[in-house]
């Protein structure tokens, strides 16, 4: 598949090229070996094979995704979260504290979290109960993400306190399996946050990192902006990637702590 081809397929699905510039080589190979297999040589025959069948479609959309991540990536976002934030949150309260990962990917961003409370229950005592809605389009990455298993390359943020404390490492030393009680209240679910509905409920934070603003092109991207947003409480917090910026429509957020990653929802 060369490079114009992958323009053709990114503007069937609405996707940015700018998103893909730094990942489409494996992204490309991925959709090859899907058109080999559908015996597909024109990518014409290939897109009238995604209009006509919705399954094959949402296979390619599968592909189409993308999962570069790891714990505590984004140094700042974790630090605002652990000395700012999550200490104002839980003060005082007892509603449970409810949180959306909004394109979960394998996982690290959802454990990364619960490490994080679980850091800032051993500070305090009385905490509120957590729930965390995790969701990604991609069914394999949810799989994934729901056996805990990870290489030393996603845990090499965490410290080794934190590895021995919250995972059990796998024979050889290379694989570190995330301890069951960091898995419970944790509702995983396959979503498009394009064309699918939200979770029910409102979130106090939202995880919004290195998806929807990344990988979409307006329309789409800024009408499922507004959608996913909008079941943020009052005051509540967003979170997107350290190369995303909020689209031009996102007037009622304000920047936390001087980042351009950390909003508050008003």
């Amino acid at each position: 598949m060369d490079d114009h081809q992958f323009k053709q397929l990114l503007a069937y699905f609405n996707l940015s090229g700018k998103g893909y510039r730094k990942v489409r080589k494996g992204v490309k190979k991925r959709i090859a070996r899907h058109m080999q297999s559908l015996s597909c040589r024109q990518i014409e025959r290939y897109l009238q094979r995604l209009a006509a069948d919705e399954t094959i479609k949402n296979q390619c959309a599968a592909l189409m995704t993308v999962s570069i991540s790891r714990f505590y990536r984004d140094r700042r976002v974790w630090s605002v979260l652990e000395k700012e934030l999550l200490p104002d949150l839980v003060a005082g309260r007892t509603a449970p504290v409810r949180i959306w990962s909004a394109g979960c990917g394998r996982g690290e961003e959802v454990y990364s979290f619960r490490i994080a409370w679980k850091d800032l229950r051993l500070q305090r005592n009385g905490r509120p109960r957590l729930e965390i809605v995790a969701t990604d389009v991609n069914s394999d990455y949810l799989a994934q993400a729901q056996k805990g298993v990870y290489n030393r390359g996603s845990v090499r943020e965490l410290t080794a306190e934190q590895l021995g404390r919250y995972f059990e490492s796998r024979p050889g030393g290379s694989r570190y399996c995330i301890r069951p009680e960091l898995k419970t209240n944790i509702a995983w679910s396959c979503q498009d946050l394009v064309s699918g509905q939200n979770p029910p409920g409102l979130f106090d934070i939202i995880f919004l990192r290195n998806n929807l603003l990344t990988y979409y092109r307006d329309p789409q991207k800024g009408a499922a902006f507004e959608r996913v947003t909008a079941t943020l409480q009052h005051n509540g917090t967003l979170i997107i990637g350290a190369h995303e910026r909020l689209p031009d429509t996102a007037g009622r957020f304000v920047p936390v702590s001087g980042t351009n990653l950390i909003f508050q929802y008003r």
